[in-house]
């Protein structure tokens, strides 16, 4: 162990055999505090790949990979921690592996899942900070909503060949990524669904041509906007740092405050109950009056955070196939009927309401994912419940989805 004395300052211990030595030589940091910070990470490309790399060097408490993406081979030349035997693996689980042996110190979960539909608003509230490495605007879009309901910050990064940007948004307060958006942003949403709302899946494997450089940049300006928030140091809140990797220029934009944007819900006041989303929306009207949340006498409703498509019907010979699945879960092949190729009309559902056919169906078929968040609604009140008991499953997540079999029916 060295000891050096700099003139005027208190005396600095330089240990060797400290992993962190050199952090914490660093004046503000505190390498405790990392340790005990939960990070979720959002994406396992390329950029996600640089974040976990540094957040695991750092010796980041506790980290969760969100991505439901395999390994490719073109994923080699861009992401530092997949090799060639990875390929057609599970990103999250690779990179969990691989971050995990950079440094043992990390306790690394990987959740092979969709963002939209497969986290709940509990995983997000329990996290210190969400980065998101994210190749489209919906998938931002999602997160920065959830991350306003939870009161979580939320570090978003972007690339595109040799150009990226990096933003920070702290709710409940300043400008979001919705606030930002354009039409054109809500348009190009929209394509990603066909005419009859359903999802298209060819559009959801877009390719975004990317070097690994720009993500290296990109990925270590987010984990030091991260390292800013949990010291609690100033940030460029509500700001996008803007790369352009042919000039080396970098300069700073201001997010304008929307007060009418619709990401601005803060889920606050929130109820927590053991309920097992399995069980209907029915026994769940029925707990909560149980727990005096609700009086007797209210009418219950639970509101969707996700479109519910109850059956598609076609224009022309009427045929009918009962879906009951979340949009985001629907194959495009239901848009058109195998009968007489007609367009099929989709029926869709926001709310359940108590006493009816849907409130007997369970949480989990509605869309409600394990560990969420819910909206319940009376004509009286509102509020916020947080399904406590399925947390512990929170990393055996189960992928609902509706397609046809051969013989065109669904399942």
């Amino acid at each position: 162990m060295i000891r050096s004395v700099i003139e005027n300052q208190s005396p600095v211990m330089i240990d060797e055999e400290d992993r962190y030595d050199r952090l914490r030589l660093i004046q503000w940091w505190d390498q405790n505090r990392i340790r005990d910070a939960k990070v979720m990470v959002v994406g396992a490309g390329a950029l996600g790949n640089e974040v976990l790399k540094n957040l695991a060097l750092l010796g980041l408490g506790e980290i969760h990979i969100v991505d439901f993406d395999f390994v490719q081979t073109s994923n080699l030349s861009r992401s530092v921690l997949f090799r060639e035997e990875h390929t057609g693996r599970s990103k999250a689980a690779v990179a969990a592996k691989m971050a995990g042996e950079l440094n043992p110190d990390c306790t690394i979960f990987s959740h092979h899942a969709d963002v939209t539909s497969d986290i709940g608003l509990g995983m997000v509230r329990d996290v210190d900070v969400v980065i998101g490495c994210l190749d489209n605007r919906a998938a931002r879009l999602w997160v920065n909503r959830m991350c306003f309901k939870t009161g979580t910050p939320w570090v978003d990064g972007g690339i595109q060949e040799i150009n990226g940007v990096a933003k920070v948004f702290c709710p409940p307060h300043g400008p979001c990524y919705e606030c930002g958006m354009t039409e054109n942003d809500y348009r190009l949403i929209a394509l990603r669904y066909s005419c009859p709302l359903l999802k298209k899946e060819e559009i959801q494997q877009g390719r975004v041509p990317t070097a690994p450089t720009i993500a290296s940049i990109i990925g270590g300006v987010q984990v030091q906007e991260t390292l800013k928030l949990l010291h609690g140091l100033p940030v460029a809140e509500g700001a996008a740092i803007v790369f352009n990797g042919m000039n080396n220029s970098v300069y700073q934009t201001q997010y304008p405050l929307k007060k009418d944007c619709l990401s601005h819900e803060a889920y606050d006041d929130i109820v927590e109950i053991d309920f097992d989303i399995e069980s209907s929306a029915q026994s769940l009207f029925d707990r909560l009056k149980q727990l005096n949340a609700f009086s007797e006498e209210e009418h219950l409703r639970l509101v969707l955070d996700r479109d519910f498509v109850t059956t598609v019907r076609c224009y022309g010979c009427d045929a009918a196939i009962e879906v009951h699945c979340t949009r985001s879960k629907v194959a495009a092949d239901l848009a058109v009927c195998r009968e007489c190729q007609q367009p099929m009309a989709v029926a869709m559902v926001h709310e359940v309401e108590e006493g009816t056919g849907n409130s007997q169906l369970s949480l989990a078929t509605l869309g409600v994912p394990r560990y969420d968040i819910v909206k319940i609604e009376s004509e009286l009140e509102r509020r916020y419940v947080l399904l406590r008991s399925s947390r512990e499953d929170a990393n055996s997540l189960n992928r609902h989805s509706f397609q046809r079999d051969n013989n065109g029916n669904g399942r």
